[in-house]
């Protein structure tokens, strides 16, 4: 088992593209199932942690690959990405 504090300690990189999305900065969790629902990774120009929130990238829980040792793999369509300006 992993906690959530040993998942913010690893990075997320995209299998599609390898490209490196970042750090977990906070995750969406639905406290009357007690599951984790999504990743959420600071967006591009967020400054601090206080500017650009609604950039910020959401990730689905089921679009994990595996969590590694130092890294989380993550199989997400970038056109498709959900941000906090458009995530239901």
């Amino acid at each position: 088992m992993i906690n959530l504090s040993d998942m913010r300690q690893k990075e997320v990189i995209n299998i599609r593209d390898g490209s490196r999305l970042g750090y977990i900065y906070d995750f969406e969790i639905d406290l009357d199932k007690g599951v984790v629902l999504a990743l959420v990774l600071p967006g591009q120009g967020r400054i601090l942690g206080l500017f650009g929130k609604n950039n910020d990238l959401i990730i689905d829980w089921k679009k994990i690959v595996r969590v590694g040792h130092d890294i989380i793999l993550v199989d997400l369509d970038m056109e498709q990405s959900k941000t906090l300006d458009n995530y239901k």
